[in-house]
């Protein structure tokens, strides 16, 4: 009977130790960013214009490793692409949400990779996104991260974007 209660008592002390480290731990990160995207707007002639883009990262971390992230960036100006044979399509202020597996190694890089949606007012585009980040931390769980991250979009253009993100985590 000793013995049983002996390890109810291990069991109870490693289980509140467990969760107390889960709650110091901060699960959530916000980061905005401010970048450029390369958009090619004559694909023939390989053609292409930059774009200013603003984003905003909202982040759930399971561990210090694997996470799950909204990533919503909007394009700051209207551009004309090449779209299908000899067709032009207006882009006004294209919106792009992405839900993202996240993955961050030991060394600050984080990986991330998932389906999105760009969102516009003459056509919309499913999306699929791949991009690196380096985390720089400073100060109490702020972070100063550069990014490169590439969209492919289905029966659409392709872009690079090339960002610098200031996030904090709670």
């Amino acid at each position: 009977m000793r013995k049983q209660i002996f390890i109810l008592i291990i069991g109870i002390a490693l289980t509140f130790n467990a969760l107390a480290q889960e709650q110091s731990f901060p699960h959530f990160r916000i980061a905005g960013l401010i970048g450029h995207t390369i958009v090619p707007t004559n694909v023939s002639e390989k053609e292409h214009t930059i774009v200013p883009s603003w984003g905003l990262d909202i982040e759930y971390w399971r561990n210090e490793h694997f996470a799950m992230g909204l990533h919503n960036d909007i394009e700051i100006q209207s551009f004309i692409i090449e779209h299908g044979n000899d067709e032009s399509l207006e882009r006004e202020f294209p919106l792009v949400l992405t839900l993202d597996a996240i993955y961050k190694m030991s060394n600050g890089f984080v990986f991330q990779i998932g389906p999105g949606y760009e969102i516009e007012k003459n056509e919309s585009f499913f999306l699929i996104r791949a991009g690196i980040e380096y985390e720089i931390e400073f100060g109490k769980d702020w972070d100063l991260s550069p990014a490169i991250f590439y969209d492919t979009r289905v029966h659409a253009n392709d872009t690079w974007t090339i960002a610098l993100g200031i996030g904090k985590r709670f």
